[in-house]
């Protein structure tokens, strides 16, 4: 992997605004598995009576944490977007407890990647969440589906 993409990856995690409010920051590399973690804090709960993190907000970070493994997979910064994602919830957070989010991009096409993802407390073995997600990759150099192209003669498509 280049020294690059790994000296981006913190800024990566956490730089966008909403990523930034969320309290995300990188928490290391090792191999192909991205790890981010997220400081418990009161208006980060879902249930103000367990003091357990909101599974919105475990939602977002394992969407999160499963961008920065494609990249990592990719080996490059490019922009992609998520398909699919799907998140099963297997226990409550632990309340007033930093969640961790590890990803890992286990099959990369030319126009798709498919990456694995779980969020807990200690150990990936003892999950809060695992999700499953599927992210389009740009391979086509900025012109995907959608994107304001131009026919030949200059209008717009």
């Amino acid at each position: 992997m280049t020294s690059s993409l790994i000296s981006l990856l913190p800024q990566l995690a956490s730089a966008a605004a909403h990523t930034h409010a969320l309290g995300f920051a990188y928490d290391g590399l090792d191999g192909d598995r991205v790890r981010l973690r997220v400081p418990w804090r009161e208006d980060l709960v879902g249930d103000p009576e367990t003091g357990v993190l909101s599974g919105g907000l475990v939602t977002t970070l394992l969407d999160h944490v499963g961008g920065l493994a494609v990249w990592v997979a990719l080996d490059r910064f490019e922009p992609i977007a998520t398909l699919d994602l799907r998140v099963d919830y297997m226990r409550a957070a632990e309340p007033r407890r930093d969640l961790i989010a590890e990803a890992r991009c286990y099959r990369l096409t030319r126009s798709i990647a498919f990456v694995r993802a779980w969020a807990f407390e200690d150990s990936p073995e003892n999950p809060v969440a695992a999700a499953q997600g599927a992210y389009m990759v740009d391979s086509n150099g900025g012109r995907v589906l959608g994107s304001n192209l131009k026919d030949q003669r200059g209008d717009a498509a």
